[in-house]
């Protein structure tokens, strides 16, 4: 959990105080900031949440790579840059001169030739705890001199798990080749992410906070940062959400650079719903889509009034640690071309963000689809002050939606009769959204944080989006898709399912591991069926048929009661641990138990 200070003086006093309590201990107590990060059970943790000094307790969420993994050797960045009118603007002598990007990412190959010699600062801030292994080259949680994306723990095979950073940086690199780079690991190594023991990488948001607040300092001691990267995200919200706690130490970090003249620029995420996920979703970062080369929106792309820019993000190619290059797709790879378009307009006219950021949007060419306008990045006409390009109407980014004859009062279908096995399906049997938070932070029996995202292994893999079906299916029928050659959906596309869900869920898996088929279904189909397990059944239930594009957000559940509302309103109770029959009971009948029409 972070608990937030009410000032840095106290972090060491009260780090103190926690480690004297039964059953805590502090896991992360970085000098000169106004946080900790404190691992302990619910009633250590309450008890800590006494003290006068502690504004919050709250978890310690990771956070996921916005990109899709190698998509092939087909890729163009020239083709990106020329789109976007970067190479007219290199022409005219403004290649980002002077300015300085920052890279908070998975490390950097800083010997790359691409890079020119251009990365000038490293740091690292990798997290412990959670079984989880630093990735910084000392192997310790922080190392203030080195971001290395070659160091042993970021190989795993014959995979470089770090290779995002690199990609990413090399984007920025493109778009503004006379920057200086500032390069941030914040990434942590898991090495059981799935049932066969894979390897994967998440970013603590404690860490993430850690080098925000580096940069201010950098920008505090001289350095002439423009801009800083964010191609990582987690959670899922449909707008805006500058009021929701649980973002709230990443809004005042982002705020604090906006307001030292430090842009902050995020993807929107990759799960092809309106919104974005967290820091993409708060009003001070500059969130950003992907589009193709052609102005089309990716299908798997976030779209919506929550982003501010679109960007090419379709097979873009661009350095990996070990000299080479790779294809990549995602909304992290569209970031960087405006974090770079920033250092560029930062060279040619220096204003605040708010003016870049005004600018760059003012001149992009609109994309307008589903009642919606993005502009999308258009560098020739932002510095040399050209006409906008004609507005574009592509095809609507596929949206899943419900079949308009279910009536969400029909009796529930038959569930099957045969009971599965225990085991995770390996045959040809076959992750959020936006919720409340809760309005106070509530301490939970020893939470375990494990939101992961595997790492894309080195061949292409399949775009995790979400499903088309046109029904849902009750707990049982889930809990038979994850057994062994019982169901019908496969391996694959039910681990998507169910990145899609920790992304969106705050108690999977956050609270209640379900993150592989294994633990999934001891969740649908628990040993003991107590008033918890049944919530918890249901509830992961509704979230998959949601994954499953069986039932939208916007379904009414209740009334005037969406499945948002309802999701939103359950989860509450399970988080503070209340599990009310009545709960269980409208899931199962109203949510899980749907006729298709």
């Amino acid at each position: 959990m972070i608990v937030e200070l009410a000032a840095p003086e106290e972090a060491a006093p009260v780090a103190g105080e926690a480690e004297r309590l039964p059953d805590a201990q502090v896991v992360l107590e970085p000098s000169g900031t106004s946080f900790i990060v404190v691992e302990g059970s619910g009633e250590s943790l309450a008890k800590l949440a006494e003290d006068p000094r502690v504004l919050s307790i709250r978890r310690d969420r990771t956070y996921s790579p916005a990109s899709l993994g190698s998509l092939g050797s087909l890729g163009s960045l020239a083709s990106s840059l020329q789109v976007i009118g970067a190479d007219k603007a290199h022409a005219a002598g403004t290649k980002g001169a002077g300015q300085t990007i920052a890279i908070i990412d998975t490390g950097i190959d800083a010997d790359h030739p691409d890079f020119g010699g251009k990365v000038v600062e490293q740091a690292c801030f990798s997290a412990t705890d959670e079984g989880a292994q630093s990735l910084c080259p000392n192997g310790q949680t922080s190392d203030p001199g080195s971001a290395d994306a070659e160091t042993p723990a970021c190989v795993h095979g014959q995979v470089n798990l770090c290779d995002h950073g690199t990609h990413v940086a090399g984007i920025a690199h493109a778009v503004a080749p006379d920057a200086d780079i500032v390069a941030i690991q914040v990434f942590s190594r898991f090495n059981d992410c799935d049932d066969a023991g894979g390897a994967c990488l998440s970013a603590f948001e404690s860490t993430i906070l850690l080098a925000l607040e580096h940069v201010a300092k950098l920008k505090e001691g001289g350095r002439n940062v423009a801009a800083v990267n964010l191609s990582l995200g987690g959670g899922l919200y449909e707008s805006a959400c500058d009021a929701e706690p649980e973002v709230a130490l990443l809004k005042s970090r982002i705020d604090d650079l906006r307001a030292r003249g430090v842009a902050v620029v995020a993807a929107a995420g990759n799960e092809g719903v309106v919104g974005a996920g967290a820091p993409g979703c708060l009003s001070g970062a500059v969130t950003v889509g992907a589009t193709g080369d052609d102005d089309n929106i990716p299908y798997w792309s976030n779209h919506g009034s929550v982003l501010d820019l679109f960007a090419p993000g379709l097979e873009i190619d661009s350095a990996v640690p070990g000299g080479g290059h790779q294809v990549y797709s995602g909304t992290s790879m569209s970031t960087p071309f405006i974090t770079g378009a920033l250092a560029l307009m930062a060279q040619k006219a220096p204003g605040t963000p708010d003016t870049l950021e005004a600018a760059l949007k003012t001149a992009g060419r609109p994309v307008v689809y589903v009642g919606v306008t993005t502009p999308r990045l258009d560098l020739n006409a932002a510095i040399a002050g050209g006409t906008p390009g004609a507005p574009v109407t592509p095809p609507a980014p596929e949206i899943p939606s419900d079949d308009p004859g279910e009536d969400p009062t029909d009796d529930p279908d038959p569930e099957t009769g045969t009971e599965p096995s225990p085991e995770p399906s390996s045959g040809p049997a076959p992750t959020p959204t936006p919720t409340d938070p809760v309005p106070t932070p509530i301490p939970l029996p020893t939470v375990t944080v494990t939101v992961t995202v595997t790492v894309p292994p080195a061949t292409a893999p399949t775009v995790c989006t979400r499903g088309k079906s046109a029904k849902t299916l009750t707990a049982a029928q889930w809990a038979t898709e994850i057994s062994r050659g019982k169901g019908t959906i496969p391996d694959a596309t039910l681990g998507c399912y169910l990145g899609l869900v920790s992304k969106a869920s705050k108690v999977f898996s956050e609270v209640t591991r379900a993150s592989t088929l294994g633990t999934a279904y001891k969740v649908l189909k628990p040993a003991k069926k107590t008033s918890k397990a049944k919530l918890e059944s249901e509830l992961l239930a509704a979230w998959l048929n949601w994954a499953n594009g069986g039932v939208n957000f916007t379904a009414k559940i209740k009334e005037t009661a969406t499945l948002k509302t309802v999701l939103t309103s359950v989860e509450k109770q399970r988080l503070k641990g209340t599990s009310p029959a009545a709960s269980t009971s409208l899931l199962k009948k109203k949510v899980n138990a749907r006729r298709a029409a």
